[in-house]
């Protein structure tokens, strides 16, 4: 949990700057499993195809019992369909057979993400394969979509997915742009409504102070992504837990190929422990409430992994086991824990 010093004080990494915070920031670090024992957690936002299986069972071994992983931007653009299939494929497929030899529940959502809309030739391409993707087994909804840089394409592709989303009785999972936020926020909600979405179907993304009021207002479910330099800090989601509550309010880390913390939500949980906020309004930031809007997709039973999932690595998917070498395969039917 750093702090760039060079980073202004409106918009902090993870926690404040003060002589108190940074104590607690390294008592979080060090010893957050003392304040989250037996606590579970489901990460709404996580693009685990860009962390290792070391990031798999740090995760398990905190108590991350689901995640979701949404599709999104790779770092480059995409040149061509093969490319998206492809990777459509590997979050219905093999990261979810990943996640399980870690004991993990995996889930998406799928989407055509908001920069790579701006390629309208492409865009177009990937919005005949979304259909099919959307009915695969563990897609729980439309995503991650929305604006970036606010273009015209984008907003064509928005609001194209809506209706698939809508036709398809799936939540929207939406991506509120870096730059400009506000205005971006307040309209992806507007276009929403537009096209008839139900506010409660709908999970406005990457929150902070200056938009959750008018989210969780207008009945938006509000996510907050605890994010190193950027988004939302820990310090501060617990300010935001203590004025609006812990209604259609959720944690996630978003972790990816950037500088980012799979333990973003067990670390947060321990804030919130420490700063007086009680178990029940943590446990429904950092679990029930990213089960209940997702749950809407009519995929995710709670019962499927909320007493361990049945580790066995001898496992294989598409010939491919998480194992190299002479690594001895784990295989365990009562715990979700790799130790």
């Amino acid at each position: 949990m750093c702090q760039n010093p060079n980073e202004p004080k409106l918009n902090p990494s993870h926690f404040e700057g003060s002589t108190e915070e940074k104590q607690t920031a390294q008592e979080v670090e060090g010893g957050f499993a003392a304040y989250t024992q037996g606590m579970k957690f489901f990460d709404p936002h996580v693009h685990m195809t860009s962390r290792t299986t070391d990031d798999y069972q740090a995760l398990a071994d905190a108590g991350v019992v689901a995640i979701i992983e949404p599709a999104f931007w790779l770092g480059q653009p995409r040149t061509g369909l093969a490319s998206f299939k492809d990777y459509f494929a590997s979050l219905v497929g093999w990261e979810r057979f990943r996640s399980s030899q870690f004991g993990i529940k995996h889930y998406c959502t799928i989407g055509l993400n908001s920069r790579e809309a701006n390629n309208e030739a492409l865009a177009e391409e990937v919005m005949e394969i979304l259909p099919l993707f959307l009915q695969k087994e563990g897609v729980v909804g439309v995503g991650e979509i929305g604006f970036d840089d606010q273009t015209a394409a984008e907003e064509k592709y928005y609001r194209a997915q809506l209706e698939l989303a809508k036709e398809m009785r799936l939540p929207v999972q939406v991506h509120t742009p870096h730059r400009d936020k506000k205005k971006g926020t307040e309209r992806s909600m507007a276009i929403a409504l537009e096209h008839g979405l139900a506010p409660h179907m709908v999970v406005i993304d990457h929150n902070n102070e200056e938009t959750v009021k008018s989210v969780l207002d207008q009945g938006f479910y509000a996510a907050f992504t605890i994010y190193p330099f950027t988004k939302m800090g820990n310090e501060r989601m617990v300010e935001i837990v203590k004025q609006y509550g812990s209604e259609r309010i959720m944690v996630n880390s978003a972790a990816d190929w950037g500088i980012s913390d799979p333990l973003a939500i067990p670390k947060t949980a321990a804030l919130m422990k420490i700063k007086g906020i009680s178990d029940a309004d943590i446990q429904k930031v950092t679990y029930q409430n990213a089960l209940d809007s997702f749950a809407q997709s009519g995929q995710i039973n709670e019962k499927d992994f909320i007493d361990g999932l049945e580790i066995d690595q001898s496992l294989k998917f598409n010939g491919n086991t998480v194992l190299r070498g002479g690594q001895a395969p784990r295989v365990d039917k009562n715990s979700i824990f790799i130790r």
